[in-house]
C-alpha cells in the first residue's frame, strides 16, 4: 500500500447549533457521552496506520486544540509525522457541500508539499462513520484516478443536504448536484482520497480562486478530471444542524449501530478523562439510556445521553435528552428533548420540553 497522509477540515460551520457551536467549532462538539465528532474522522485514519495528519482548525478552535492535544490518543503524537494543527482562514465555509475551501489547502500547501506520500485522505468533520481507510485507499489504486469521492447509497434522500452523485456504468462520476433529492441517492461522505501531486496542482492553478472548495473545482471539471467512487456500506450519521445532532444520538442508543461505531475492531479513540463508575443510588430508574462515568443518579433518565460527572437529583426526570458534563439536575425537575450544555443547572421544579426534531437548548455555565 503506498504511502499516505491525512488532512481533516473543520473550518466550516453554521448558525443551526445555537448556542452550543458559540464558543466551539462544530467538530469539536460533544458527542455520544464521551466522544467529540472529530474522533471519528481521526480515528478513522489512524487505524488504517496514517500517522501523518494535518487539521485545518477554525477561528473558535480553542476547544478543539484542547481536546486534541498533540495526537496521543490517536497514536500521533510522533518526532516524525504526527498531528499538525493547522490555521485555517478566518472566514471558514458555510455552505453544507463546501468542506475543504481552496484558501485554506492554498494556506497550508507546504504541508502536502514537502511530504512524500503519494496520496492525501481528504474528511470533513461533521459525518459519524467508522470506516476502514485501508479498503478506499485500495479502491483508489484500482480506480487508477487522481480523486475518488467516498460515498453511501441513501434508501430515502428527502430532507438531506449536501452533493449527490450520478454515476456511469463503469463506477466514475458522471455528474453531482446540491439539490436535495427524493428516493435513492449516492451521498457524498466529504470525504475523498486524491493523488498528492493532483492536489498540489490544484492549489496552484485555483489559487485565484481561494474561495471556492475543491469539491466544486472537481465538480466544475468533471468532463476532464475522471473521478472515480468507493461505497461505504456501512451506518453514517450525518450531523449538519441539531435535528440531526439530536437523531444521531437516538441512532446510537439501538445496539446495533453502537456496535458497529465503538466495535472492538476499529477502536474510536479520544482524550482520555479518567472518573469513578457512576452511581444509581436507591429509587433511580434508567431505561434506553447511555450513561458515562462519575454519574450520581436518584431520579428517572430515558432514552437519554449523560455525559460524565451528571448529577440527577431525586424525582428529577430526563427524557429523550442529552446532558453534558457537570450539569446537575435538581430534585423535581423535568427536561424533555432538551440539550443541555455543560456546567448548567436546572433548578428544582423547573420544567423543560422542547419538540423531537426542534429540542430546547440550555446554554454552557446557564442557571434555571
Amino acid at each position: 500500500m503506498k504511502k499516505t497522509i491525512g488532512l481533516i477540515s473543520a473550518n466550516y460551520s453554521n448558525d443551526t447549533f445555537g448556542e452550543l457551536t458559540t464558543r466551539r467549532t462544530l467538530a469539536s462538539l460533544p458527542f455520544a457521552g464521551r466522544y467529540r465528532i472529530v474522533d471519528f474522522p481521526l480515528s478513522n485514519m489512524a487505524n488504517a496506520g496514517i500517522d501523518t495528519v494535518g487539521l485545518i482548525t477554525p477561528h473558535n478552535a480553542r476547544s478543539l486544540l484542547d481536546h486534541v492535544g498533540v495526537g496521543r490518543p490517536w497514536g500521533m503524537d510522533k518526532k516524525r509525522g504526527g498531528l499538525f494543527v493547522l490555521p485555517g482562514a478566518v472566514y471558514g465555509m458555510r455552505t453544507k457541500t463546501g468542506k475543504f475551501l481552496m484558501r485554506d489547502l492554498v494556506k497550508n500547501g507546504r504541508f502536502f508539499y514537502k511530504d512524500d506520500a503519494d496520496y492525501v485522505i481528504l474528511s470533513g468533520s461533521s459525518k459519524i462513520y467508522n470506516m476502514d481507510f485501508k479498503d478506499l485507499i485500495e479502491a483508489h489504486e484500482k480506480n487508477g484516478t487522481p480523486v475518488t469521492f467516498a460515498y453511501t447509497q441513501l434508501k430515502e434522500a428527502a430532507g438531506y443536504e449536501g452533493l449527490f452523485l450520478t454515476l456511469k456504468r463503469n463506477g466514475k462520476i458522471k455528474s453531482a448536484t446540491q439539490k436535495p433529492t427524493t428516493g435513492k441517492a449516492n451521498y457524498f461522505l466529504d470525504c475523498m482520497i486524491v493523488n498528492r501531486e493532483f492536489l498540489i496542482n490544484c492549489t496552484k492553478w485555483y489559487e485565484a480562486l481561494d474561495f471556492m472548495s475543491l469539491t466544486e473545482v472537481i465538480v466544475d471539471n468533471l468532463a476532464d478530471i475522471e473521478v472515480g467512487t468507493f461505497l461505504f456500506r456501512g451506518y453514517v450519521g450525518v450531523v449538519d444542524n441539531i435535528s440531526d445532532y439530536m437523531q444521531v444520538h437516538r441512532d446510537v442508543l439501538q445496539p446495533s449501530i453502537a456496535h458497529e461505531l465503538f466495535g472492538a475492531e476499529r477502536k474510536i479513540f479520544t482524550r482520555v478523562q479518567d472518573s469513578a463508575p457512576t452511581l444509581y443510588k436507591k429509587g433511580a430508574s434508567v431505561k434506553s439510556s447511555l450513561v458515562a462515568t462519575g454519574c450520581i443518579i436518584e431520579g428517572e433518565v430515558e432514552n437519554s445521553i449523560l455525559f460524565r460527572d451528571v448529577t440527577i437529583k431525586p424525582g428529577a426526570v430526563v427524557k429523550n435528552s442529552i446532558v453534558m458534563q457537570h450539569t446537575v439536575i435538581e430534585a423535581g425537575a423535568v427536561i424533555e428533548n432538551v440539550v443541555c450544555d455543560k456546567y448548567s443547572s436546572l433548578g428544582s421544579g423547573m420544567q423543560l420540553v422542547g419538540q423531537p426534531d426542534q429540542p430546547l437548548i440550555v446554554s454552557k455555565d446557564q442557571k434555571f
